[in-house]
């Protein structure tokens, strides 16, 4: 039977994993849990704002700077819309903690008594992938990239990009790549649910291995066959850590 009235956790939020709630405790729980993990990431984009400077000068416009690519603003306010939407995606990566936070938090009360404990680890691990493939993207991916578009084409015709196309396949491919590089993470968590086996994943892994060279072609978009190549590479090896992570999930749900 459902819980009657409002049920509060240790941090405050409505919800209690001990008790079983009603449709509406849920939706009250979810609101809450959007609310906190809001809070942070308009903390984290003020912040962000305060150093939009070397942010955007010494961080994202490297890959450019390294490639010898010349960009160019063409709209006007082009460069503050460019400066708020970089303060609002730097809030939102350096508030990643307290959103996996928030998310496993309520996501808890379907795990076992015993399992919610490793929720900090949890929050640690997943960040932690993210950031991964955030700086994989940075370091290795995006300069092939821009390396590739600057310097392909004849020198009759000059190479000069729009800022706001640049800075959307900067922030698209970073985020993308650590979006991907969450797989063993998502491989854990459906494991425990017993929606995963690792031996599914073993079947169906040439046909993985295709989905995967599929989509580096997607998140290189305009990229050399060699940037995929080096995308895929890692997505590979990911995927094959996700059947050794989701073999050792399903023996401690047993």
């Amino acid at each position: 039977m459902a819980a009657e009235g409002k049920v509060f956790d240790n941090d405050g939020a409505p919800g209690n994993a001990d008790i079983e709630m009603s449709f509406l405790d849920h939706v009250e729980e979810l609101r809450w849990r959007i609310i906190y993990a809001l809070i942070g990431v308009i903390i984290f984009t003020i912040a962000a704002w305060i150093f939009i400077d070397p942010l955007v000068e010494i961080v994202l416009l490297k890959p450019a700077r390294d490639a010898n690519a010349s960009l160019q603003n063409l709209r006007p306010f082009g460069q503050l819309f460019l400066y708020v939407q970089v303060a609002i995606v730097v809030g939102i990566i350096a508030s990643l903690p307290n959103i996996f936070y928030q998310l496993w938090k309520f996501i808890s009360p379907a795990l076992k008594k015993q399992e919610r404990k490793y929720i900090l680890w949890i929050v640690f691990f997943s960040t932690f992938c993210f950031l991964v493939g955030i700086a994989f993207a940075y370091f290795v991916m995006l300069p092939l990239a821009m390396k590739f578009a600057s310097q392909f084409g004849t020198a009759e015709i000059s190479n000069e990009f729009a800022i706001d196309e640049y800075m959307s396949i900067i922030i698209s491919v970073m985020l993308a790549a650590g979006v991907v590089f969450e797989l063993p993470m998502i491989s854990f968590f459906l494991s425990k649910l017993g929606i995963l086996t690792p031996a599914f994943m073993r079947k169906y892994r040439r046909h993985s291995i295709v989905i995967i060279l599929v989509l580096s072609a997607f998140l290189t978009p305009g990229a050399d066959p060699v940037s995929q190549i080096i995308l895929a590479v890692p997505l590979v090896l990911l995927y094959e850590i996700s059947i050794f992570i989701s073999k050792i999930s399903s023996k401690k749900s047993v």
